[in-house]
């Protein structure tokens, strides 16, 4: 079985690693554009931010390291062509050795064949079409090159703009601050993390990370970045700011143009796939930031532009083509994330996103501690969940310094389980005065979350 795998990222590499893991005698080729290999680019932010000491920690293994377990890795190679009629692609080595120190020299056009195709090409940063973006000071932020670009060029600056408040926006809006840049956020939309918190959760993160002397603007899309050659600035309507910096932070678009020259069905955003993870292609398979998948709550298809979304997909794909029947679930979009002290996580939809799903909802919501209440360092935690009319939890965020991801890993279980608030409150918990309070702060907001809906239907 000869696969070849487009794209060395999270979905590309675990894919080639469980087939391995399955079949010894599949001959596995994995191209990637890229000239670095199994990195999270999640894990640039915290390169700026000095918690990781440089970029060359977050590379988890080389070209060499697969090669030991006979995968092959092309880096620096440019996909030209899918032909899915005669199972083959085209491809260009990027690399200048390639053209024997010539510039003008012709890069040869290699092919390989395939039995089974793999597309992992993830996704592209968006870059808005504005005014200024091609400026030297401009950067995007998706590989670790642009990582190094940022770092080196901040640390001759002085004003940073950060343009977009997602995740990795503010991650990076914090890496720079710590760097010892005035840094500004801005976000179109009227809160910070859109996404994955509702209005008074986002607040919250909003004002730790003004307490650490980082600037928003908010509501207010940015109309051009100014300057002649380099960057000098950026417009909000009437009002310009300096800069030294702009870093895009605007969010990725999947790669599907692979895709679509191979004959795969396209949906609204990215490459359709069943549970399987094939493409409308049988032998073309597809995983990672380029597919769309199902929400597990609305039933709609949508995106799941995550690190730990794509090895899923990637195991399922790597045994269903050695002959493994195995199905992808529909996807809750658990997420956690980490700001200097402070941790904040969400699983299933914000109370805003299901109404705009027309669903009818109420949310349960309690300040609490992490610890009991008399034991040294306690840390404030706050909880909100969101439950339909019949009880069933569908969505929680959770902030605290402390023991984030656990509960909202607890609270991703409760959901794909379909448990309703009543029955979460009936549930065993462990408890230790040094770990947690003798009701877990979950319980509380599913408390008050059964209280509000008693009050609604007149119990």
């Amino acid at each position: 079985m000869k696969v070849v795998i487009i794209g060395g990222g999270a979905g590309g590499l675990s894919t080639a690693s469980n087939i391995r893991k399955y079949d010894e005698d599949a001959e596995i080729t994995v191209i990637t554009r890229d000239e670095h290999i199994a990195y999270s680019p999640c894990a640039i932010p915290y390169v700026l931010s000095g918690d990781v000491g440089c970029f060359d920690d977050i590379i988890m293994h080389q070209p060499e390291d697969y090669l030991e377990r006979d995968i092959m890795v092309i880096t620096r190679a440019e996909v030209l062509e899918v032909s899915s009629e005669n199972n083959k692609i085209r491809y260009q080595s990027l690399d200048s050795l390639e053209n024997d120190g010539s510039e003008d020299a012709e890069k040869p056009v290699k092919e390989l064949y395939y039995d089974y195709l793999v597309i992992a090409t993830g996704g592209a940063p968006f870059i808005p079409p504005m005014e200024g973006a091609d400026l030297e000071g401009v950067f995007k932020i998706r590989t670790i090159k642009d990582g190094a670009k940022i770092k080196e060029w901040a640390e001759k600056s002085h004003k940073a703009i950060v343009v977009g408040a997602g995740l990795i926006g503010l991650e990076i809006a914090y890496g720079l601050k710590n760097l010892g840049l005035e840094v500004t956020v801005t976000e179109m939309m009227p809160q910070i993390v859109p996404r994955s918190l509702d209005p008074s959760m986002a607040t919250l993160v909003q004002k730790y990370m003004e307490k650490k002397g980082i600037n928003f603007i908010l509501g207010q899309a940015i109309d051009k970045i100014s300057g002649k050659e380099r960057v000098e600035g950026a417009v909000f309507g009437d009002e310009e700011r300096e800069a030294d910096m702009v870093i895009l932070a605007t969010g990725v678009r999947p790669e599907t143009k692979l895709a679509k020259m191979a004959g795969a069905e396209l949906g609204r955003w990215a490459i359709v796939v069943n549970e399987k993870m094939q493409t409308s292609v049988p032998n073309i398979y597809a995983v990672g930031d380029c597919v769309e998948v199902y929400d597990a709550i609305t039933g709609h298809n949508t995106q799941s532009p995550l690190g730990s979304t794509a090895v899923r997909q990637a195991k399922i794909a790597a045994k269903n083509m050695v002959g493994i029947d195995a199905a992808f679930r529909p996807v809750l979009n658990s997420m956690v994330s980490k700001i200097g002290a402070l941790e904040f996580g969400a699983v299933g939809l914000t109370k805003t996103a299901a109404l705009q799903n027309g669903l009818k909802v109420i949310s349960g919501q309690k300040r609490a501690l992490t610890k009991a209440r008399y034991y040294p360092g306690a840390k404030r935690i706050d909880v909100k969940m969101t439950t339909t009319l019949d009880g069933k939890i569908i969505g929680c965020q959770i902030i605290a310094e402390e023991r984030v991801a656990e509960r909202v890993d607890t609270m991703s279980l409760v959901i794909a389980q379909g448990i309703t608030c009543n029955e979460l409150v009936n549930m065993e918990f462990s408890y230790a005065p040094p770990v947690s309070m003798v009701i877990d702060p979950i319980i509380l907001a599913a408390e008050d979350a059964c209280e509000k809906l008693k009050r609604l239907n007149g119990d």
